[in-house]
């Protein structure tokens, strides 16, 4: 079954990738986009570095789930922007399945879509893969989270240091650059202008 509203929730957010190959594993990243409305089709931008990248390589199928603003800090130190090979962040027991038997977060989630992979196209340090939607529901009506929410309201500060450096973070897809920031500068990530980003420090 697929739930239009559950597409809705694609709209802006950070998600949490779940795939499985032998055993379950899971990442957050901040790129799951609607593609095309019928059929229903996405894509995911996932960091090769990341071992969730490579199981969903492997498998061709993997769960995207929709972060709230309740979601705590727990949940991003859990999870990651990164996933290692050798880390069980999931237990089995911990999380309901969907049809396709992947694991997804109920609690901290709006709302989770099943992928079936159709394409990956290979962007450098990034691969895009291109599914198929299987599946969509809603799973509640909370917020959706957003980098900036996340930056403001959710990650805990650090100790203030100086720093001689500029830093700056791109507002869409959370992407951090050290140093001056052209007025022609191109997020390598997302490829949004310099006038998506603001300074950090």
């Amino acid at each position: 079954m697929i739930e239009k509203e559950a597409m809705y929730k694609l709209t802006y957010g950070l998600f949490v990738l779940t795939t499985k190959y032998g055993k379950d594993n899971g990442c957050i990243v901040n790129t799951v986009s609607m593609l095309t409305n019928t059929p229903k089709r996405i894509t995911v931008y996932v960091d090769k570095s990341n071992y969730t990248e490579e199981l969903i390589r492997k498998t061709g199928e993997f769960n995207a789930c929709v972060l709230t603003e309740k979601t705590p800090f727990s949940i991003f130190e859990k999870f990651g922007f990164a996933s290692g090979r050798d880390v069980d962040k999931i237990a089995p027991e911990e999380y309901p399945r969907t049809e396709n038997g992947l694991v997804y977060l109920n609690e901290y989630s709006n709302a989770v879509i099943s992928g079936k992979v159709i394409g990956a196209h290979d962007y450098g340090t990034h691969t895009l893969f291109v599914a198929e939607v299987t599946e969509a529901k809603v799973l509640s009506d909370d917020k959706s989270v957003t980098y900036e929410y996340y930056q403001s309201n959710i990650k805990p500060r650090p100790n203030a240091t100086p720093s001689d450096k500029e830093k700056w973070v791109c507002k869409v897809c959370g992407y951090e650059h050290e140093g001056p920031l052209p007025d022609d500068f191109i997020c390598p990530w997302c490829t949004h202008p310099a006038e998506d980003f603001e300074r950090i420090s």
